[in-house]
């Protein structure tokens, strides 16, 4: 779940974009001609773009109808792109897919509200519902079915929620405000997000288990922190505003452990980075800038190498979205003239590769699984944007 995590999220990850530290090695580009680049097309429409991929290379996004709406869809080798409908309305979106082909998302009703579902291959698309309110937003799912993600109370607050078919929607509760929101979950059933505190003033990133509840894991010195993604071990990744009189800049990028607690991963020498994912065994991936109001390019950091920039493909830019069991890294990085970006893996050994396009202009890879299939999109010789699998 990279990209989309935004439902609920937006406003605070937009915020909390920062960093302190110093970059290690630049990784050289180049094209690889083992690259395969596969068109998954799209639901009638003209644009799609793909959001995760199972460890099966089941892969899931959003595309344009004929009619115009947006529709989530799944699509596998043997069965190809599949339209996975709505709750009724026109609008509906796959968020994350689990091992075994579950996928979550969040879908428009016959009104305004909004629901999130969760579909399967013999289910269908079902209504998750809500915590009493009209709205409810998925973030993940992990591999035994457990969704999260947040929704309105009956009191018109916004509270993070764990879903699982046995149990139905529970409330996760806050660390003293009114709002939550979860964005994560690992095999274990750990949840991570972040929730106000009381008096509203400051937001806290979280971690809830079953056994332990809601557990503050505070801040770097400032009054914002926010979790984006859990380890299979139980790390924790995030950002945190580290000046006490200034809650939203700069910021740093954090892992957390229960018993190391909070710790700041730096920066490639500006002043702020930004988390996006972690691996298991604790490779976290995001972005950093080089110089304060300077150009972020996307970094690899690890317990022994600490933070690493990954370089770009000839220009200024990189984000890296995404990391695997292997320590394969996929982002978009510029090319030389700025004006555009290609997709690219990165290793430890072989450094950045382009990925390349379906023809078009530029492309974004968005996630990668063990296998090292990478989906994202990508702009076509016609000029149209379709979702893209990279076999890599």
């Amino acid at each position: 779940m990279t990209l989309l995590r935004i439902f609920g999220a937006v406003v605070v990850a937009a915020l909390l974009i920062g960093g302190a530290g110093a970059s290690t090695g630049l990784a050289s580009a180049s094209r690889s001609s083992t690259v395969t680049a596969v068109d998954l097309g799209v639901l009638g429409g003209t644009f799609s773009f793909a959001s995760a991929v199972s460890p099966t290379g089941q892969v899931v996004g959003e595309s344009t109808t004929a009619s115009g709406q947006i529709h989530p869809f799944s699509w596998t080798q043997a069965g190809g792109m599949v339209d996975l409908g709505t709750l009724g309305g026109s609008f509906s979106s796959a968020i994350a897919v689990s091992p075994s082909g579950q996928v979550v998302g969040n879908s428009l009703l016959h009104g305004f509200d909004n629901h999130a579902f969760s579909w399967t291959q013999s289910g269908g698309m079902v209504d998750l519902g809500t915590l009493g309110g009209s709205d409810s937003y998925a973030g993940d799912v992990n591999a035994t079915g457990q969704v999260v993600g947040e929704s309105t109370t009956s009191a018109g607050e916004l509270h993070a929620f764990s879903w699982t078919q046995s149990g139905g929607m529970v409330d996760l509760g806050t660390l003293g405000g009114s709002s939550s929101f979860a964005l994560a979950v690992n095999a274990s059933g750990q949840v991570v997000g972040y929730s106000t505190m009381a008096g509203e003033s400051e937001a806290h990133a979280f971690s809830w288990t079953q056994a332990g509840g809601m557990v503050d894991l505070g801040t770097l010195g400032g009054t914002q922190s926010i979790a984006f993604d859990v380890s299979p071990s139980g790390q924790v990744v995030g950002n945190s505003s580290i000046v006490p009189d200034d809650p939203f800049v700069p910021t740093h990028a954090f892992s957390w452990t229960r018993k190391g607690g909070m710790v700041d991963l730096g920066t490639l020498g500006g002043d702020q980075s930004l988390v996006e994912h972690v691996n298991g065994s604790g490779q976290v991936v995001g972005s950093s800038n080089l110089a304060p109001d300077g150009s972020f390019q996307a970094f690899s950091w690890t317990q022994a190498g600490g933070m690493v920039d990954l370089g770009t493909l000839g220009g200024d830019f990189s984000t890296a979205w995404d990391v695997n069991a292997r320590g394969q890294v996929v982002g978009s990085a510029s090319l030389p003239d700025d004006a555009t970006s290609h997709a690219f893996s990165w290793t430890q050994a072989g450094g950045m590769v382009d990925l390349g396009t379906l023809g078009g202009a530029g492309s974004e890879a968005f996630a990668v699984n063990a296998s090292g299939d990478a989906v994202g999109s990508s702009d076509t010789a016609a000029g149209d944007t379709h979702a893209t699998l990279w076999h890599t």
